[in-house]
C-alpha cells in the first residue's frame, strides 16, 4: 500500500492526462494515496515548447477534486513541482507560499537555460562535462532556493544520455559534487526523492541510482519520498514493486508522505 507522490496531469505542459484519470489509475493499482505535483517552470525557454502552469486555477481545482475523491482508504493530496532557477527563485517562493500545498518537489530541469531532455543540450559539449555542470547547477539552485520538501530526481539528466557506458554511471565520476548536494539537503532537513521514471528511460535503477541512495543514508539522510513521475495513467506507480527490496538494501525501511508540508512516515512493507 504505497503512495505515489510525483505525478502530472494536463495542468502540466507535458501531459494531456485528465486529473480524474490519474486518480482512477491510482485506485485501480491499490495505492494508499497520491499527490499531484504539476510543473511550475517559470521562464522556461519558448524554443522548447509551452510549459506554463495555470497558477490561478491549479490549486483550487486540484484541491476540490482531491476532497471529492478522497475517502478513508485512499487520499489525494495537492502538491507542486518547482523547476528551480536562481533568477526566478523569489517568484517561485511567492507562488508556492500563496496556497497551502501539501508537498513541494524541488527539481532542476534546466541547466543554463538548456533542458537535457532535448538533443540540443548534448550538442554543446562532451557528455561528461555537461553532466558535471548539471550537478553543479543543482547545488547552485538549492543554495538559492530552499522552499521545497524533497529534491526531485537527482540524476535526471542521465535519462537522456546517448552513450550507454555513461548513462548509468551517475555517481562515482561526480562523487564530490554529489556529496555536496546530499549534505546540503540533509542540512536543510529535506527529503531525497526516489523516482522510478528512470527505469522507463532505459536506466538500470531509479533516479537517483542505488549507490547515491546508499550514500545519502551513510551521510545521515533519513527522509525519502516515492514517485513514478507519471504523465499518463499507465505510468502511475510504475515499477513500485521493485522499491521495497531496493530501498531496504540501501538502508531504508520507511518512506515519508508530506501532508501540509509535514512528513509522515510509512513502512515500505
Amino acid at each position: 500500500m504505497l503512495w505515489d507522490n510525483h505525478m502530472h496531469s494536463n495542468f502540466s505542459g507535458d501531459s494531456d492526462a485528465e486529473p480524474i484519470s490519474m486518480i482512477k489509475a491510482a485506485k485501480v493499482k491499490g495505492l494508499a494515496g497520491m499527490t499531484f505535483t504539476d510543473h511550475l517552470d517559470l521562464d522556461y525557454p519558448a524554443q522548447f515548447g509551452f510549459f506554463d502552469l495555470d497558477i490561478e486555477n491549479y490549486y483550487p481545482l486540484q484541491r476540490k477534486l482531491a476532497l471529492e475523491e478522497s475517502n478513508e482508504n485512499f487520499t489525494v493530496l495537492t502538491g507542486i513541482e518547482v523547476g528551480i532557477q536562481p533568477h526566478v527563485a523569489e517568484q517561485c517562493n511567492k507562488i508556492v507560499n500563496a496556497n497551502p500545498y501539501d508537498f513541494v518537489i524541488g527539481s532542476t530541469h534546466l541547466v543554463d537555460k538548456w533542458d537535457p531532455y532535448f538533443d540540443s543540450f548534448w550538442e554543446r559539449g562532451s557528455e561528461t562535462a555537461l553532466l558535471k555542470r548539471y550537478y553543479e547547477s543543482i547545488l547552485e539552485n538549492i543554495t538559492v532556493y530552499t522552499n521545497f520538501d524533497s529534491l526531485g530526481h537527482l540524476d535526471y539528466a542521465f535519462r537522456y544520455v546517448k552513450t550507454p557506458s555513461i548513462k548509468n554511471d551517475t555517481h562515482k565520476p561526480y562523487a564530490e559534487i554529489v556529496d555536496a548536494i546530499l549534505k546540503r539537503i540533509i542540512q536543510l532537513d529535506k527529503a531525497l526523492e526516489i523516482n522510478t521514471a528512470a527505469l522507463r528511460k532505459g536506466m538500470l535503477g531509479p533516479n537517483p541510482a542505488p549507490s547515491i541512495i546508499k550514500r545519502y543514508h551513510e551521510l545521515g539522510g533519513k527522509l525519502i519520498t516515492l514517485g513514478a513521475d507519471a504523465h499518463t495513467p499507465t505510468d502511475v506507480a510504475a515499477d513500485f514493486e521493485k522499491l521495497p527490496d531496493l530501498l531496504e538494501e540501501c538502508g531504508f525501511k520507511e518512506y515519508v508522505v508530506y501532508k501540509n508540508r509535514k512528513p509522515e512516515a510509512y513502512p515500505l512493507r
